[in-house]
């Protein structure tokens, strides 16, 4: 059949309607999303904290966060290491001492420009320098001096907290105490109850 130039138009017109109402279903049902915030709720036991997560920039350590996150690892975990003015540090014990069975060390990635800034979220480690797995811990203050540096390693930000920062200092406002082998230790116990990928 032979089309005449208004039959093509009409044609070439519908086409672009359907384009246009492919793309914009596409992008309701979450296919645009591309550029939207990966934010991480973390449930705990004084209330819910929000952590938006640096992929791009820090993209082994939040892969690495996520999949502890999307495994429900950090259900039942505590807020283990409290220290006023400074920092809170979870994820890696429950409310018994008890250290959970972790994934294989990750490398450190301080190198990506994320300063250790207050509200910020960065990975826990020991003097070894690509040794971080679950553990984490969220600044209380500015804390510079944990940024990489020519005499220093660093530690790796990968996100910020963007709801509950009044949960966070709440519960670095929490009475410790050497419990066992452990110094900073919260009298009250801190849970975290779950933790989950916000949807978009």
């Amino acid at each position: 059949m032979k089309l005449n130039k208004k039959t093509a138009l009409s044609f070439f017109m519908i086409a672009m309607f359907l384009g246009t109402t492919l793309i914009s279903l596409t992008n309701m049902l979450g296919g645009g999303n591309k550029n939207m915030d990966t934010i991480v709720v973390l449930m705990t036991s004084l209330g819910n904290i929000e952590i938006k997560l640096a992929i791009k920039e820090a993209p082994i350590t939040t892969a690495n966060f996520l999949s502890y996150v999307e495994t429900n690892y950090y259900d039942d975990t505590v807020f283990h290491r409290f220290m006023p003015g400074f920092m809170i540090q979870g994820g890696g014990f429950i409310a018994t001492g008890k250290q959970k069975i972790t994934g294989d060390p990750i490398v450190l990635e301080s190198d990506k420009g994320l300063s250790n800034k207050r509200g910020t979220i960065a990975m826990a480690r020991t003097s070894v320098p690509d040794s971080a797995t679950s553990q984490f811990f969220i600044n209380l203050v500015d804390n510079g001096f944990l940024d990489k540096s020519p005499t220093s390693d660093g530690y790796a930000v990968f996100g910020e907290v963007v709801e509950g920062m009044d949960i966070v200092d709440a519960i670095g406002g929490v009475k410790t105490a050497t419990f066992a082998l452990f110094e900073n230790w919260p009298e009250e116990d801190v849970i975290i109850l779950g933790a989950y990928l916000k949807e978009k």
